[in-house]
């Protein structure tokens, strides 16, 4: 048994990409890539994939990987952990590997095991920023910025570029920012808190972005953000998964 458990979750609805996770990426299902990237990690932990279809289920059973059905109605990816987790009380921490991420970096995966390995706190959370690297992601309200206290913990999370410079005209808001990083989803979490996270009362801020890390800081937990030079390549469309498999083969033509 391992004391880690890293989670990947997988559903095939999506509206932009339906069947996302299954889709062919350079001959592979996305869903491996996500996979042999966590396996790459030195991390050390168990590798599971969650899912609520019985087509992810049996392809990536195929694949000879750990992988349990979850309930449909989930809303986020946390919500599977905490059903994943209430199955499994002999594993201490679990991992949140984003399953339309094929290009998560396994070195990244070791600094949030790390990390949360070494909290004593099982309401503190790991996760990573970055930063930004163009303009256009900047001001993008699909790439979550944050900024953090005078030790890496998270202040807030917003899709608007944070924070407002006062003396600045507004059409001259500086880029980059440096007191402005992108939120990479990558999450480390004790069992305690996926435990405690159903009865948190939704708030208000949560309800305004659509980002679920609200609630958690809402709910007086502690997000503690890792530095990383991975900027979080998520696959929303096909279009998006072209652009990917591109940018591969180009790397590999050197």
């Amino acid at each position: 048994m391992s004391e880690l458990m890293i989670v990947i979750p997988a559903r095939y609805q999506s509206s932009r990409f339906p069947g996302k996770p299954l889709a062919r990426l350079l001959g592979k299902p996305m869903i491996q890539w996500v996979i042999e990237r966590c396996r790459q990690a030195d991390a050390g932990g168990r590798v599971l994939v969650a899912t609520d279809d019985e087509r992810i289920y049996q392809a990536v059973a195929g694949l000879g990987v750990e992988v349990e059905m979850t309930a449909a109605e989930h809303q986020s990816g946390t919500d599977r952990l905490v059903e994943i987790a209430g199955r499994h009380p002999e594993t201490t921490w679990f991992m949140n590997v984003q399953g339309d991420e094929p290009d998560i970096s396994p070195l990244l995966i070791d600094d949030v095991a790390a990390l949360l390995r070494q909290t004593t706190d099982p309401r503190t959370i790991i996760s990573a920023r970055a930063p930004f690297a163009s303009r256009t992601d900047f001001l993008s309200p699909h790439a979550v910025k944050v900024v953090v206290d005078h030790e890496g913990r998270a202040l807030y999370f917003s899709r608007s570029p944070i924070p407002y410079r006062r003396d600045v005209p507004a059409g001259e808001q500086s880029f980059p920012n440096q007191l402005c990083w992108q939120h990479i989803g990558i999450y480390g979490f004790h069992r305690e808190f996926l435990r405690q996270l159903p009865v948190f009362r939704p708030g208000r801020l949560e309800a305004c972005e659509k980002l679920e890390q609200l609630r958690w800081l809402e709910n007086g937990c502690r997000i503690v953000m890792i530095d990383t030079d991975y900027h979080g390549r998520g696959i929303d469309t096909p279009a998006d998964l072209e652009e990917l498999a591109k940018s591969w083969k180009e790397k590999e033509n050197g």
